[in-house]
């Protein structure tokens, strides 16, 4: 698949056309300079060919972490089969884009002029100004007003090649109504999700600012694919990115570091909402805390974002290097703080220098492997019976409070039904016990489990209870 970079200076309109021709709002827009600060990746379409856009940040380097922007920003270029240079036509044209424009054109690709902010007729005389760049492929467009964005789609068409239809064979073209039609019909819609071959687990690495989650990513992948500078907020849209492990296809999310609620300014109001709806995607969190400093109150506001959103998890102690105190210690501090994250396995690490950024990946898989386990009725009746002759259900005010039977009903997170007779009489701390005794025999390792007392007959609208 062709990949096709969008460049520019800052605040030229990128990330708008970014997002007109992916056909939804992926990138953060405003009116600030410098918005777009990390690489983003988006499949799009045009007619019946499909393209990688990356968007980059803008071409600046007023500091060190709008340096580094630019640096990525240029590599993304040269990877790039085709690459759209786009200026604000409200403005003559710089010595600096005319510069850089001439660079790019010895990279050798597929090259157009993006003249955004044409918004009438009258202004296309700019365009004539725009001639001294020597490029053949000029594009006068308003993304705003939606003007000339066709000449340019017919222009990227003919650079995509004509894609290959593969056809099923007839005996791959199984009905799955015939593959579950042996099972029983209160379990089938679970079996279902069970013989999904789940091959990409999606990753969201969450923290405050500065905990170091760009080089965790940067680390992770092998490669600087983020951007990291010493300047908090750094990163405001979430960075996406994939990697191929043994089977399976890890996607990191690197989201916006979270500041207190006071603090949270300008754009970085987008990028919180914008966090929050990566996690709602996400199956797993990777919670980013500095070993080096005092844990804060926010980092376990952020860490209950992940207990909301009911997600795998791992606690990384980045800066390990720099650590405040010895491993027992923080470990313990860890586990008092987070409590209902217990079940987190704790994992230290050095981004920067790389020490143990292996043994994050591996934890990955076992971490979603348990996240999608599923116990058999039978053998989950068995435990639930187990558990209750060990320790008697606690009556309520005199009355009987009985579990008739027990189900899991679905996975990512693990789900289980207790079908009662009184199931709001069930108490807090027999749901725990509960819990902690299936973990006693199931690995469930960095997956939260969730408990659903009901009635007979009752299906929708249980109360969830999440117990650790």
């Amino acid at each position: 698949m062709k990949k096709i970079a969008l460049l520019g200076k800052p605040n030229v309109g990128k990330s708008s056309l970014f997002n007109r021709l992916a056909g939804k709002r992926i990138a953060i827009t405003s009116d600030v300079s410098g918005t777009t600060r990390d690489i983003k990746n988006e499949e799009i379409t045009i007619d019946d060919k499909s393209a990688l856009l990356v968007d980059t940040g803008g071409l600046d380097d007023s500091n060190e972490m709008f340096e580094n922007v630019k640096k990525k920003s240029l590599e993304a270029a040269k990877k790039a089969d085709i690459v759209l240079y786009m200026v604000d036509g409200k403005m003559l044209p710089s010595e600096e884009d005319r510069k850089i424009f001439f660079e790019l054109q010895k990279l050798g690709k597929d090259i157009a002029l993006i003249i955004n902010k044409i918004d009438n007729d009258k202004m296309n005389e700019i365009v004539w100004e725009y001639q001294s760049f020597g490029v053949k492929d000029i594009f006068p467009i308003s993304v705003s007003h939606n003007r000339g964005i066709t000449p340019l789609l017919n222009w990227l068409y003919g650079k995509l090649p004509k894609e290959e239809v593969l056809e099923l064979q007839e005996d791959e073209d199984e009905s799955l109504e015939d593959f579950l039609s042996d099972f029983e019909e209160e379990e089938s819609e679970l079996d279902k999700k069970m013989s999904e071959d789940v091959s990409e687990i999606k990753v969201a690495i969450v923290g405050r600012v500065n905990v170091g989650k760009s080089s965790l990513l940067n680390a992770l992948l092998g490669e600087d694919r983020a951007v990291v500078s010493s300047i908090a907020g750094t990163t405001i849209d979430p960075v996406d990115e994939k990697l191929l492990y043994k089977d399976k296809t890890i996607t990191f999310v690197d989201t916006a570091g979270i500041r207190k609620r006071g603090k949270i300014e300008g754009i970085e109001k987008y990028a919180l909402n914008r966090t929050q709806k990566m996690l709602e995607d996400a199956h797993i969190a990777l919670i980013v805390l500095d070993a080096s400093e005092e844990f804060k109150e926010l980092d376990e506001r952020i860490a209950s974002l992940v207990d909301k959103y009911s997600l795998g998890s791992i606690i990384i102690l980045n800066k390990w290097d720099k650590a405040r105190d010895e491993y027992k210690k923080l470990v313990d501090d860890v586990r008092y703080r987070f409590k209902f994250l217990s079940y987190s396995p704790i994992i230290t690490v050095s981004a920067l220098s790389k020490k143990r950024i292996h043994k994050i990946n591996d934890k990955i898989l076992e971490v979603f492997e348990n996240y999608s386990r599923r116990i058999s009725t039978g053998k989950l009746n068995e435990l639930i019976r187990f558990a209750n002759n060990k320790h008697h259900l606690p009556s309520d005010m005199g009355k009987v409070v009985k579990i008739f039977f027990a189900t899991q009903f679905d996975i990512r997170p693990p789900k289980i039904a207790l079908v009662m007779n009184r199931p709001k009489s069930l108490h807090f701390s027999y749901k725990r016990y509960l819990v902690n005794t299936i973990r006693e025999h199931y690995n469930f390792e960095g997956s939260p489990i969730l408990i659903y007392p009901r009635k007979r007959g009752e299906k929708d609208d249980m109360e969830e209870s999440k117990i650790e």
